[in-house]
């Protein structure tokens, strides 16, 4: 098992990468395991070895049921216009109250967050409507991770 630190827009992440298997790569970010499916096989000797940087939206990453944790959303990319909604603390989208399409208002919640066994109301930072929402109810997300786009 190898050990990585990684510091992603100023936050911290301990990653241990326990196992690669052709396209599938079994990873712990700051104690929460993934599968990363990534784009394309890696050979083992090199995986484990020289690491290639990963851009996240590239990796198609499943929490521990296998379901995919983070959906395609063409309009989600960091260079989509709209308010980038993020995740204020790590946790587990337990609930999505919005669908693409909605209009929202200011303090509205559009999602409950879990973390440490607490609900989190996920609240909309402005009005507007929603243009794409990147995650799923069950998706572990990290802080500051791309929840929705709110545009107007």
């Amino acid at each position: 098992m190898n050990k990585y630190q990684y510091t992603v827009k100023g936050v911290d992440y301990d990653v241990e990468i326990e196992d690669v298997e052709n396209n599938v790569a079994k990873v712990n970010v700051n104690g929460v395991p993934f599968e990363v499916v990534l784009r394309q096989p890696v050979r083992p000797t090199s995986s484990l070895n020289r690491p290639k940087p990963v851009t996240p939206p590239a990796a198609n990453v499943t929490g521990e049921a296998g379901a995919p944790a983070r959906p395609v959303q063409p309009q989600a990319g960091a260079d989509a216009p709209g308010f980038q909604q993020k995740a204020p603390l790590p946790g587990t989208i337990s609930e999505i109250r919005v669908q693409v399409g909605q209009h929202v208002e200011a303090g509205q919640t559009v999602m409950i967050l879990e973390a440490m066994k607490m609900q989190n109301n996920i609240e909309a930072e402005q009005s507007g409507t929603v243009s794409a929402i990147a995650v799923k109810q069950g998706t572990n997300v990290m802080e500051g991770e791309l929840l929705l786009i709110i545009g107007n």
